[in-house]
């Protein structure tokens, strides 16, 4: 088992469900040396969203989540999504640079988020950035692509919820950068090729139930984890949820809101359920 990936078990009847949090991670290793304030790092973590989701267990469905802060190493971006302005030497394998890396966001960070401070004072060394992909990014796709891979040859069929938080405000790397989010929830399925429509409306209709507003596809639409291991047709579905820090942190204290926090768990724990029912249902 890897030291920063957390896998906790099914608890119940074992579901096709498997549920993530790939930036919910709170340690820095010792190599990180990087010179902005903690704080603006922390900034950058979906904080307790693993804890929202801590329900999952019970009803069936491993729950993983990654510790290491993924303003180390994003789990959920490409390997080859790589800055080579960021490295001290050429870059040995492809090479595919995306919106979210040249807003310094790929899968090593040049930048803290909205504060848009330069993380490093140095170039990264070709052995370090190799370091963090074989250490930390690999274990991680690895247990995840497992479990996926497990949970199909079981049933004939999978369902991944990626986990996620938002901030309140659209960070830097978006088209509304800045602006306030008006969606309590949005769910990602790379417009539609990453999950079914029908579970889509379902998660989609649930959580609105509840009285929030959920868009689709609306500026978050999923990036790496979901697209890598799903294949609606074969009844791969992985569906990103994303939800707004402001219905459970206090984002400039940077702690739960009391009572919110509990009421967002309360709301995930509902969620579980309907999805794990719903996934039982179609394989049995």
């Amino acid at each position: 088992m890897h030291p920063y990936i957390t896998v906790i078990p099914p608890r119940g009847e074992p579901t096709p469900v498997v549920f993530d949090s790939p930036h919910s991670g709170s340690h820095y290793p010792d190599d990180f040396d990087y010179i902005v304030p903690l704080w603006m790092l922390r900034r950058g973590e979906d904080p307790c969203v693993e804890k929202l989701f801590s329900a999952a267990p019970d009803h069936g469905s491993p729950l993983i989540a990654a510790e290491f802060s993924r303003m180390y190493i994003d789990p959920n971006r490409s390997a080859s999504d790589i800055d080579p302005d960021m490295l001290d030497g050429e870059w040995p394998h492809p090479i595919e640079i995306s919106h979210k890396t040249r807003s310094g966001m790929g899968l090593i960070r040049s930048r803290s988020g909205r504060d848009r401070r330069r993380i490093y004072e140095r170039k990264l060394s070709i052995e370090e950035v190799h370091h963090r992909i074989e250490n930390f990014w690999r274990p991680y796709h690895d247990t995840l692509r497992n479990h996926l891979d497990a949970t199909y040859a079981t049933f004939g069929a999978a369902w991944h919820i990626n986990c996620h938080s938002m901030p309140s405000k659209w960070a830097t790397g978006f088209e509304k950068a800045g602006e306030p989010n008006k969606n309590d929830y949005v769910l990602g399925n790379r417009d539609g090729t990453t999950a079914g429509a029908e579970f889509t409306e379902l998660v989609r209709e649930t959580l609105a139930g509840f009285g929030f507003h959920v868009g689709v596809n609306d500026g978050q639409k999923g990036v790496e984890l979901v697209r890598a291991y799903s294949d609606p047709s074969e009844e791969r579905h992985s569906l990103q949820i994303e939800i707004n820090r402001r219905l459970y942190w206090d984002e400039r204290n940077m702690k739960k809101r009391e009572g919110h926090f509990e009421e967002q768990q309360a709301i995930m724990a509902n969620l579980i359920e309907v999805v794990c029912d719903y996934a039982r249902s179609r394989v049995g």
